[in-house]
């Protein structure tokens, strides 16, 4: 029989499982917090995110979702493996999980990371300190575009999350 271990959420202070990438969430949460400056009620834990296939909803959820001045402005996948391999299941994420795209979409297992720019998919950096600070954010915002994402696209992107994030869909 196997005992699952709980721990306290860094963020939300709610007791979880410590199961699959929880190490690594906990530990970005931290970096976002302690080295890059955001504030605790900013992050968003299990953004809910449904997304529809064949007729059916599939009840799913964006692991960080970091909001500056009541907007949405990264989200964030955080994983025990390769980040490459879950570059393209968040940014499908963040141009669906909110009624606009989040500007900025990062895939992280908490030593490395890599940031997108959500609206053209392009690799903006590489590395930790490719995760923008809140005070760089702050500095960004009036600049960034928070369009939502074109009708057309949506379906395509539902298949897309859905087809790469089997794992935490009904959980």
């Amino acid at each position: 029989m196997t005992v699952t271990q709980l721990i306290t959420d860094y963020i939300t202070g709610n007791e979880i499982n410590l199961v699959g990438p929880e190490i690594s969430r906990q530990n970005f949460e931290k970096f976002l917090v302690e080295t890059n400056g955001y504030k605790k009620q900013e992050i968003h834990v299990n953004e809910p995110l449904t997304v529809q296939f064949k007729g059916e909803d599939y009840i799913s959820c964006i692991d960080l979702v970091v909001c500056v001045e009541d907007r949405a402005v990264m989200a964030v996948t955080c994983v025990a493996g390769s980040i490459g391999s879950y570059e393209r299941e968040i940014l499908a994420g963040a141009r669906l999980v909110r009624n606009y795209q989040i500007p900025f979409a990062v895939s992280t297992d908490a030593k490395d990371a890599v940031v997108m720019d959500t609206r053209s998919g392009k690799t903006l950096g590489k590395g930790l300190a490719a995760v923008p600070s809140r005070e760089q954010m702050e500095k960004k915002l009036p600049d960034l575009v928070f369009e939502p994402l074109d009708e057309n696209r949506k379906e395509r992107e539902m298949i897309i999350y859905r087809s790469f994030n089997m794992e935490k869909i009904n959980r």
